[in-house]
């Protein structure tokens, strides 16, 4: 979301010996019976005992108190979730486990399966109120969540009345009695004899209902007893009741996540526990279908979606694939003509001279960094000596400043704090609302990358700066329980991809825009943690630096224009993509090119992974630069424009000749521009 628009030699020594002695990031889930599970990291990342030295080393604020929040007691709070809606704020926000759309009621919950609408600039699955359960409840609690569940526990006073549990790809809602009641239905049930089991037709779909307890006569209300479970679902189309009947005898308790990430591939499975160990059937989103684990079934029907179409799976793990993604650092020059090099270092030159001061804030500050150590790669690599040595004097004293763990002590701006209320990092000169956990992953990528880099032949330098970098890492991919950080505050592994509001106090779920920043954010971690010799925390960069790179073209930029979810939009990309819509828009600009610039920039090293279909990037760039490149982000667009080809990379080198300065993003330079484009001729 953008609302534009000598201690850490001790905690590496501290962090290797846990991480000898921890198993996984994960308890390992059931066993699939249709796939293999991938092996989960070798060891936990950023455990309580390592990171405990390093919190209590910077000073502790609260910058902004997060909304009010439905959260039991010890549990930390649930940030750029795709639930946090759910908990923060009032009223309660709809959620959106795929398929469904879900919501917490006066005395209970509704939910539906959300009516895909696409539009010319718009593709809607809002919440749907269709299926309602009262429950008596004043109050309502989340007790327990994971990697894609959710739990939560409704309440009359002090009373426990039982607890409800959702999660992403699952079609049922499950609530489990904690005392004898009467649960009043929004809609009558009809019972088929002697299966113990109810449906109503709303609407053309067929919602289910199972559970051992009495209905009452008519459908409007159901009796449980202590222990007793109602499972409600709703049928794919083209799938079979007896096949939801027979899972919703077993409903899901919980999930779990392994990963891994080696070779050509990185791996993801979630295992959904359920009640009896037995198959559940989840569905697959289409980045998951185009890869699913060898010998898993989704024949049990389809679901529309704001995605496009989703296939139910017969699972206990659903586990897929992505193409694996090496993350980079620098741009390789060595083939370039000499003319090419002198260009580049009399660039470098004054690009450097022209370098404005520094931002206090983390989003322009870490930009600020991240185009100097670009600088840098530059300079080193065509010979200008004299400006690589300045800027290396202006980068070490830069991230210094930054990575003084009591610079908040002294100053305003350039440090960082500890929220021990929200639990996380915050830069003490906050922007784009990161005082409330928006966009932590667009800001503290730039620092990783910047660290990360400058850092990678220089120990002494990654252990000077590893305290305040890995405080920013820990608050984004913590990997077991902690009393410091949640587990990979934005990354939500089902959906490949990461959420950037932090309370998401929206109707439509939470959302991301620049999800080039985000694969940009774990190209930047895997790179720290390259320099800093953290192979766990490597592993697990990797893995969502793949992932996110595989989601941001599936749902951003790359989508399959023929698939019947796009018939009647009229663009090419979806640039602001939310739990229940996505959009032809940003939250800061109207301009076409800000559309597709928010989801290329910053065009890092790694963009490469942006490339690869030459007629869907010229496609792209005609519904968003249809007059040429004097427009917001005019700078990244012809830079992605390189990616079709040699021909257009000539003709976007030439293009820069015209380009106005001031359409050089704060975090590119001409330099950077130019380079980009003449190793892609």
């Amino acid at each position: 979301m953008r609302a534009r628009g000598s201690g850490a030699v001790g905690f590496v020594a501290v962090l290797v010996a846990v991480a000898a002695l921890v198993s996984g990031c994960f308890p390992t889930g059931p066993s699939s019976t249709s796939s293999a599970v991938p092996p989960g990291p070798s060891s936990t990342v950023f455990p309580t005992s390592g990171i405990a030295p390093l919190v209590a080393a910077v000073p502790e604020r609260t910058l902004k108190a997060l909304p009010q929040a439905r959260l039991d007691a010890g549990l930390l709070p649930p940030t750029n979730r795709w639930f946090s809606g759910l908990v923060f704020g009032t009223p309660s926000m709809p959620v959106f486990p795929l398929p469904l759309g879900f919501q917490l009621s006066t005395g209970g919950f509704s939910f539906g399966l959300p009516t895909v609408s696409t539009q010319p600039a718009v593709i809607t699955g809002g919440f749907a109120p269709i299926i309602g359960a009262d429950f008596g409840a004043d109050s309502q609690v989340v007790t327990a969540y994971d990697t894609a569940s959710v739990t939560i526990e409704q309440r009359d006073g002090s009373t426990r009345l039982g607890h409800t549990v959702i999660a992403e790809g699952s079609p049922f809602v499950s609530f489990t009695a904690a005392k004898t009641m009467t649960v009043t239905l929004g809609q009558p049930f009809t019972k088929p004899a002697g299966t113990g089991a109810w449906t109503t037709e709303i609407g053309g779909v067929t919602y289910g209902l199972v559970s051992a307890g009495a209905l009452a006569e008519g459908g409007g209300s159901l009796r449980l007893t202590h222990g007793q479970s109602a499972t409600w679902f709703v049928v794919a189309t083209g799938g079979s009741v007896a096949d939801f009947v027979t899972a919703g005898r077993h409903p899901v308790t919980g999930t779990t996540l392994t990963w891994a990430s080696g070779g050509s591939k990185a791996s993801t499975a979630i295992s959904y526990a359920t009640v009896g160990d037995a198959p559940t059937i989840v569905a697959a989103m289409p980045h998951q279908t185009a890869a699913l684990a060898p010998g898993t079934s989704c024949a049990a029907g389809t679901y529309p979606s704001i995605y496009g179409e989703l296939s139910a799976c017969a699972v206990t793990t659903l586990g897929w694939t992505t193409p694996a993604i090496d993350p980079r650092g620098s741009l390789d020059l060595s083939k370039l003509a000499a003319s090419q090099k002198a260009r580049l270092a009399a660039q470098v030159t004054a690009d450097v001279v022209s370098t404005r001061d520094e931002p206090a804030d983390t989003y322009y500050g870490g930009k600020w960094l991240y185009r100097l150590v670009n600088l840098l790669e530059i300079a080193t690599q065509v010979g200008a000596d004299d400006a690589a040595a300045a800027i290396t004097t202006k980068l070490v004293a830069a991230i210094d400043d930054w990575t003084d763990p009591k610079g908040c002590s002294t100053r305003d701006s350039r440090c960082f704090v500890y929220d021990a209320t929200a639990k996380g990092i915050v830069g003490l000169q906050p922007s784009f609302g990161s005082d409330e956990f928006n966009d932590h992953h667009f800001h503290y990528g730039y620092f990783f990358y910047a660290a990360g880099v400058l850092a990678a032949d220089n120990p002494e330098l990654a252990a000077r700066w590893a305290p305040v970098i890995n405080l920013l890492a820990a608050d984004l991919a913590t990997t077991a329980k902690s009393s410091y950080f949640p587990v990979q505050r934005v990354f939500d592994a089902y959906a490949g991809h990461s959420w950037a509001s932090g309370t998401s106090i929206f109707g439509d779920g939470n959302n991301q825009e620049s999800s080039s920043e985000a694969v940009s954010a774990w190209n930047g971690l895997a790179l720290w943690a390259a320099a800093s010799a953290q192979p766990a925390l490597e592993t697990e960069a990797r893995w969502m630096l793949s992932a996110e790179a595989a989601s941001s073209k599936a749902y951003w930029t790359d989508f399959p224009l023929d698939a019947s979810v796009y018939r009647g939009f009229d663009h090419t990309v979806t640039s602001l993509v939310w739990g229940g819509k996505r959009d032809y828009a940003t939250f800061f600009s109207a301009d076409p090119s800000a559309k597709l610039g928010i989801v290329v920039l910053p065009m890092s090293p790694v963009a490469d992974y942006l490339g690869g279909d030459p007629a869907r990037i010229a496609a792209n760039l005609a519904d968003s630069v249809p007059n040429g490149y004097d427009v917001v982000f005019g700078d990244f667009l012809l830079m992605y424009r390189a990616l079709e080809g040699p021909d257009a990379a000539a003709s976007a080198l030439e293009a820069t000749s015209v380009l106005n300065e001031d359409r050089i993003d704060d975090g590119n330079s001409r330099s950077y521009l130019l380079a980009w484009i003449m190793v892609h001729l």
